[in-house]
């Protein structure tokens, strides 16, 4: 079956692969658009973007017409679907705090391990690593994207070592002239799974207007969204875990195997959120001179969300059963603490300013600087006892308030013989300053509204990154190129403290560390109509404030921070031979990373039941990935596009749990796929299908969790999706899709959702 499955996969990625026509890989584009030559990409862009003007490494691109011809597009991160080689785990519309993005060496648990912009400003959340850290999509809405760009790997010394996966850019839409838009979409999804059999959706409404006068030019742009999501977590018990007196009889559990293959009871589920969230973006752009341009970009996202439980256990009057001691089948359990709920309430900021040349003479420069800021950020919860209840009674808070970060960068442009010379050099100077705080509190009364009582913990600390950087894109023959470079970081970590109910307070020493990372690609034109390329990068990820300070406890309450760990390194290769097919692009790339220091949690040794982060000696990740774009395909109109990925990623030391050496790293498939079509039939009508597949995977280091149909695991998937869209006039445009179109049941520690209508409309004025 799993080999059907990806044959179908391999079919559909590239069924027009070799049957293309030519066009030239250094045929001029627009302005803002990414222009390649010699297998080096040069960036021209007055926009406030994170891009250096040199971009050694692969890229992959899409327009903003692409996206809305193509993609069933809610929310921002929705542009990257078919992207080669990634993924966002995006569990329904508008999930604010588990879409993490993977890439090819990366899983889903190492949301460090990308780096996500819009206009220049920082998205990726680098206080922590893993689900709860996820990039700050919210802060961009799909109608405000002009193109988003995505490079591979840790080639360009202008990024951090978290970018030894990918960097994601978005570049919004600044206005030529006086112009707004509205937007109204809405989704439903039919989810049935165990006892669960409910219909969930939501709606979103955008608007935007915008306009330029004379030398300012301005655009503000407003969106809400009220989306209920399918269950995600699941209540469970083994059948060997018994325990309580019995004296209620219940029926509705449903018996399942659990990711090991063992039986468990399903109980219910927990954590179905419905999340209101508003955002608003303001952004101003004053043209200095012809060639300075002055930009401030104001983000607020604000979001309440209740995570409510369903429990499948009935007693014999058929009252839902949500704690204390139940037999169910004849055989005695307790059900205290299977069930939680929770109620959310956040409000964030960001702000960016930039000063950016665009002379595109000898010297080019740009000035930036951004604020993320957790301005609201509490955290209701409780698990179901006798003395915790859906309706009130003891439970816990959690305030992040005061965290958050900075950045502030100096980019420069050096070209001493001209745009087309044949050295241009790019160089800066960076500082990101990370600030976490995290205080949970005790709630004796009503969970749902009373003050904050007693200590639970408190927990924080900041961490700060000074870098350099420079690289020069040399074209020392007349078809070679060589971008040589190298980032200098000092990183420190200070302030951190954790202070837990009845034990001593501890403070932790600071810590400085400087590291260097060299970069290198050469590029060779082979013929008129090939390019061969190679690169590789050092890449040093830092550890994140919550993996030194912020975690406190486990089940026994036993104390499991380090603040020691070391800094994770990485070096990065690929060899990739692009093939100009006229009306398309062939590429192929080969690629390996070894790293050290990986940092995973994983068991302390000697214990069963203790975890914390911990540096896994090496990992090494090595693959092939092939991807194909073309337009105007066999037939005017028909754009095709198609990815296909082999990465064997494997855990190569870990003295500290051996069991898990030679085994796969966690949530790194094998095999994954895309493939993307879409047609236009004529000025008013477009189609589009596109198809999503990913290989087997695991969720555990030493992969036991071999059945990934189950809460926890991670299963393979080949998911299709459709969409129409008729231009019913010059201002109104309609669109109906459809994502999972043949319902597939999938998970990736949670389920992701089924069969999912979507339609829009959108009337620009």
């Amino acid at each position: 079956m799993r080999k059907n499955r990806l044959a179908m996969a391999l079919a559909l990625a590239f069924p027009f692969a070799f049957q293309a026509s030519a066009q030239s890989l250094t045929a001029p584009a627009e302005a803002d658009t990414p222009v390649k030559s010699l297998g080096v990409v040069t960036v021209h862009s007055g926009q406030p973007t994170s891009l250096p003007t040199q971009i050694p490494a692969t890229i992959e691109g899409v327009t903003r017409e692409q996206i809305a011809e193509t993609v069933n597009a809610t929310d921002s991160e929705d542009a990257l679907k078919y992207f080669p080689s990634l993924l966002v785990r995006k569990r329904y519309v508008g999930d604010y705090n588990h879409a993490v993005l993977s890439s090819r060496a990366s899983g889903t648990g190492n949301s460090a391990r990308s780096a996500v912009y819009a206009d220049g400003i920082l998205l990726s959340n680098y206080l922590g690593n893993g689900a709860t850290y996820a990039p700050r999509w919210g802060m961009v809405s799909p109608e405000e994207i002009e193109r988003v760009d995505v490079m591979y790997g840790p080639y360009s010394a202008a990024y951090p070592g978290n970018s030894v996966g990918a960097v994601v850019d978005y570049v919004t839409r600044m206005p030529s002239r006086f112009e707004g838009a509205v937007n109204l979409s809405t989704w439903r999804q039919d989810f049935k799974l165990y006892n669960s059999s409910a219909s969930y959706g939501g709606s979103q409404g955008s608007a935007s207007l915008g306009s330029r006068n004379g030398d300012w030019s301005w655009w503000v742009h407003l969106n809400h969204t009220d989306s209920t999501g399918q269950p995600l977590v699941f209540a469970t018990k083994l059948l060997t875990a018994t325990g309580g007196a019995g004296t209620t009889p219940v029926s509705g559990a449903v018996r399942a195997p659990n990711t090991t293959g063992a039986d468990n009871y399903i109980l219910g589920t927990n954590t179905q959120y419905r999340t209101v969230q508003d955002q608003a973006r303001i952004k101003l752009a004053y043209d200095v001179s012809p060639t300075l341009r002055a930009s401030y970009t104001l983000g607020s996202w604000a979001n309440t969300a209740e995570g409510t439980p369903q429990s499948y256990l009935r007693d014999t009057a058929g009252n839902a059963v949500y704690y204390g001691d139940v037999q169910i089948n004849g055989q005695n359990y307790n059900v205290n603490n299977a069930f939680n709920a929770s109620r959310e309430n956040l409000a964030h900021v960001m702000h960016g300013l930039s000063l950016k040349s665009n002379t595109r003479g000898e010297w080019d420069g740009e000035l930036a600087t951004s604020v993320y800021d957790y301005g609201r950020d509490q955290l209701r919860a409780a698990t179901l006892s006798a003395t915790s209840t859906l309706s009130g009674g003891a439970g816990t808070i959690t305030d992040q308030q005061g965290t958050g970060w900075s950045t502030v960068v100096a980019r420069g442009t050096w070209r001493p013989q001209g745009l087309q010379g044949t050295h241009i050099v790019d160089f800066g100077a960076q500082q990101d300053h990370y600030q976490l705080r995290i205080l949970k509190s005790n709630i004796a009364g009503n969970w749902l509204t009373d003050a904050a009582g007693s200590l639970n913990s408190d927990v924080g600390g900041k961490t700060r990154t000074q870098a350099f950087y420079g690289q020069d894109s040399w074209a020392f023959a007349p078809r070679w190129k060589t971008v040589l470079g190298a980032r200098v970081e000092q990183w420190s970590a200070s302030g951190g403290y954790t202070r837990l109910s009845g034990s001593t307070p501890v403070d932790y020493a600071s810590r400085n560390e400087t590291h260097v990372s060299p970069k290198a690609a050469l590029a060779y034109q082979w013929s008129s109509d090939k390019v061969l390329k190679a690169a590789t990068g050092r890449a040093v990820r830092f550890p994140t404030v919550q993996e030194l300070y912020g975690s406190t406890s486990n089940a026994n309450l036993s104390f499991v921070n380090d603040p020691n760990l070391a800094p994770e390194t990485s070096w990065t290769t690929e060899l990739t031979l692009e093939q100009d097919l006229g009306r398309g692009l062939l590429r192929l790339t080969v690629f390996n990373e070894d790293t050290r220091d990986a940092l995973y949690a994983q068991l302390i040794p000697g214990s069963s039941t203790t975890s914390r982060v911990q540096n896994i000696d090496a990992v090494n990740t090595k693959g092939v990935e092939l991807a194909y774009n073309g337009s105007d395909v066999q037939l005017n109109g028909l754009e095709l596009s198609g990815s296909l990925t082999y990465a064997d990623s494997r855990i190569v030391s870990n003295p500290a749990y051996p069991q898990s050496v030679g085994k796969y790293q966690p949530r790194v498939p094998v095999w994954r796929a895309t493939a993307l079509a879409s047609y236009r039939f004529d000025e008013k009508q477009s189609g589009s299908l596109g198809v999503r597949y990913s290989g087997p995977q695991y969720s555990t280091l030493n992969n036991a969790d071999i059945n990934g149909y189950a809460y926890t695991g991670a299963s393979s998937y080949l998911v299709t999706d459709v969409r129409w869209r008729y231009r019913m006039n010059a201002q109104t445009v309609a669109s109906l899709g459809i994502d999972n179109l043949t319902d597939e049941s999938y998970w990736n520690f949670h389920p992701y959702p089924q069969r999912t209508y979507v339609a829009d409309l959108k009337v620009n004025f």
